[in-house]
């Protein structure tokens, strides 16, 4: 056995941060998060799949030929928000994604504006809601 196999066997598999039999907040194979944190390398590979995971999500909920027609500004936003929200959270913004759906950015840049998430983000609602306006 493997002194990697051996530390996955002892520590287990954990892909939520959970903690440990001391209190510590872990993660993984017992990955000290209070301790430790992570690195830098391992911050962009999260952001890495974490922007694919959005990239996916926006591709099934505004389908493909409006996401083809985007701009790189609108595209950018919408992958923006999806990230920041999540995917159910994206889905509230009902009149938006429609909008968004028939080419209207004024309207969806404003259905952006009239939200919860807008007043609790301030600058990033305002910046994505111009890029998606402007295109």
């Amino acid at each position: 056995m493997t002194l990697r196999d051996l530390i996955k066997k002892h520590e287990g598999l954990r892909l939520k941060p959970y903690h440990d039999s001391t209190g510590n907040l872990s993660i993984g194979y017992g990955r000290n998060l209070k301790a430790n944190g992570i690195s830098e390398l391992e911050a962009e590979f999260m952001l890495t799949e974490d922007i694919h995971k959005a990239t996916l999500d926006l591709w099934s909920v505004l389908g493909d030929d409006v996401v083809w027609s985007l701009s790189d500004n609108r595209y950018n936003a919408f992958i923006d928000m999806m990230f920041n929200l999540g995917r159910s959270r994206f889905l509230t913004f009902k009149k938006m994604i429609a909008a968004a759906k028939i080419g209207d950015f004024e309207e969806a840049a404003e259905q952006m504006l009239d939200s919860k998430w807008a007043r609790q983000t301030k600058s990033r609602a305002i910046e994505l809601s111009e890029m998606v306006r402007l295109g």
